[in-house]
């Protein structure tokens, strides 16, 4: 008997023209030419949706994704793209393709993928209506109302080549060239309900490539400046720096950001001088509201930053009390050097996901810019941040050194501008994985996200926090709270998230969360696996297993091995949720007795 081949869980779209044949007797070349256009709109789309376009067949498309709400928003997107093209065509030269997604096994081999989890993706396609989508049980229940898209329960289908019927749903509102949510979500209300705004990264126009850091710096600060006002929504800088790299207007990448204005801009540095360009644009119309150009001698480029940061607050929410705008200013060096060497350091740190070759890097420049600067409190924050990053990822020489050092170099930070938010956070992280200090870490946080009520890493870390200290509720929210933010580059939360509705018996939503994560590590993988032995399906937490297996290792441990990995990886301050996650890692056969 032959060896199987290796399987592999993935989310398989295949898309085909309804009626392609027809539509080719018609005007076989116009016909080709609109296809041709159609595949390579296709194409971008599900590239810019993280998936990947395995192969063609004449007017059919097969991809593959690694999550299930990529690929969904992906397919909507599709849907709704081709519908605005296809209104301008004449309604016989019209191709409206047909969606089918499905979350399954695949066989990949020799760069193309097979196996029932495509066939069912097809037979999925065929099942849907002209320009509609069509999808399977597995990813209906990942989604749930995530997209705020309702479902239409098709019933058991039987398929040809497939010996199981497939239970099979339909997106409501998307077909016939229409693509419409059945409801807003309740977290679009929460964001319509205030001005919201994507600041988009800025165009480096300077010759030299290695000014990226610093172009990268300015449009950074002037986000940083305008997530400190509670009355506008911001969008995180990672899901805008994202839509900035594809070629597509201001307004399509703000609305892609569900944000209702975009910020764009240019910086050119030469010499002593600076010239930076700022634009407003109102995502709904297309319209430009704002536009003005600087050009200064470089040290004063501080200024530049607070002057379009409240420009554009003024113009989005009116007059904001001076007062609360003076309270908002940073305390910043006038050094220039300083100043560059701080922007180097982040640029190394990469928020909190850096190597230790770039914390090392990072850190000599937050060391070099307190050297020229001593009392530049961003230096400070900067640099306990990369102790915090030492004591807690393993490398340390002297852990007990490392969070001495994050603590008082944050508390340093502090002192010299009690206004800095990520100061904050960082003394809470110190507070909690250094100290063990749930009380003192817990006020340190709360400060942090009144001082910068939209920044996505002081709710990120929040939730992470509100799990591990029993505050359930609080954690989902605080996840909520960070996706508005960071729309298109959820993960850091969604572990979190993922395993405080498993805490709270949410086994399902804990499931659909997991499932949207594009690299689940190990206690994504744990988190998922427990959640589907809770609810007796045992083999599909083997299903998981196996993939934890193939990217992270060996998921099945000891009873004790287990407890010493939640212990020391998200730092619980009660026993019960560790013993509640084992008992659902036991029940799927994880557990090594």
């Amino acid at each position: 008997m032959e060896d199987r081949l290796p399987r592999k869980l993935a989310v398989i779209l295949y898309a085909d023209v309804a009626g392609y044949s027809r539509l080719t007797g018609n005007d076989e070349d116009a016909t080709h030419r609109t296809l041709s256009a159609y595949l390579d709109l296709i194409t971008r789309t599900i590239e810019s949706h993280h998936g990947r376009v395995m192969h063609f067949a004449g007017d059919a498309v097969l991809a593959k994704f690694d999550a299930v709400l990529d690929a969904v928003s992906g397919a909507i997107e599709i849907q709704r793209l081709l519908a605005e093209r296809n209104a301008d065509l004449a309604e016989n030269s019209r191709l409206q393709f047909r969606i089918g997604v499905n979350l399954g096994d695949v066989i990949e081999d020799r760069g193309d993928i097979y196996g029932d989890g495509v066939n069912i993706a097809a037979r999925l396609e065929s099942l849907a209506d002209a320009g509609g989508i069509c999808v399977s049980e597995s990813v209906r229940t990942s989604v749930g109302k995530k997209l705020g898209f309702d479902f239409e329960d098709m019933g058991l289908q039987q398929v040809k080549n497939i010996d199981d019927p497939v239970k099979t749903y339909r997106i409501k509102g998307i077909g016939s060239g229409i693509v419409e949510p059945a409801a807003r979500s309740k977290i679009q209300e929460e964001v319509s309900a205030k001005p919201s705004i994507a600041v988009l990264q800025f165009q480096n126009l300077s010759k030299d490539p290695d000014q990226d850091f610093f172009v990268e710096g300015i449009t950074e600060e002037i986000l940083t400046r305008l997530c400190r006002y509670r009355e506008i929504v911001v969008a995180a800088l990672g899901s805008s720096a994202l839509v900035s790299r594809e070629p597509i207007g201001v307004a399509e990448a703000t609305k892609r950001l569900g944000m209702q204005y975009g910020l764009t801009g240019s910086v050119r540095k030469s010499g002593d001088r600076v010239r930076i360009t700022a634009s407003l644009i109102d995502a709904g119309s297309g319209h430009q509201l704002w536009s003005e150009r600087y050009d200064q001698v470089i040290e004063d480029v501080f200024q530049v930053q607070d002057e379009v940061a409240q420009k554009i607050v003024n113009m989005l929410v009116g007059k904001i009390e001076h007062s609360y705008h003076k309270r908002s200013l940073f305390k910043e060096t006038r050094n220039l050097t300083a100043y560059e060497c701080v922007l180097r350091g982040r640029h190394y740190f990469h928020d909190w996901k850096g190597t230790e070759s770039d914390i090392r890097r990072s850190r000599e420049m937050f060391e070099k810019a307190i050297e020229l600067d001593s009392r530049y409190a961003s230096a400070y924050s900067g640099l306990a941040a990369t102790y915090i990053s030492e004591f807690d990822d393993g490398w340390s020489p002297d852990p007990e050194v490392a969070g001495a050092k994050a603590l008082e170099y944050a508390h340093k930070a502090i002192e010299l501008d009690e206004h800095d938010s990520y100061a904050h956070l960082v003394l809470s992280f110190a507070y909690w994985h250094v100290k063990s200090d749930f009380e003192l870490a817990k006020s340190q946080l709360k400060t942090a996200i009144e001082l910068n009520p939209n920044y996505y890493w002081n709710y990120c870390y929040g939730c992470w926090f509100s799990a591990c200290n029993g505050d359930l509720d609080t954690s989902i929210f605080q996840a909520r709270e960070a996706i508005r933010r960071n729309p298109l580059l959820p993960d850091g939360c969604l572990h979190s998230q993922g395993i405080a509705e498993y805490l709270a018996g949410q086994y399902e939503d804990a499931i659909a969360t997991i499932c949207q994560i594009s690299k689940p590590d190990t206690r994504g993988y744990a988190c998922l696996a427990a959640s589907y032995g809770q609810l007796g399906r045992v083999d599909d937490a083997k299903k998981i297993a196996d993939e934890c297996v193939e990217h992270r290792g060996d998921c099945a441990r000891s009873d004790a091995d287990w407890r010493k990995f939640w212990r020391d990886k998200l730092k619980f301050r009660e026993q019960a949720p560790i013993e509640h996650l084992i008992q659902g890692l036991d029940k799927a056969g994880l557990v090594k007795h």
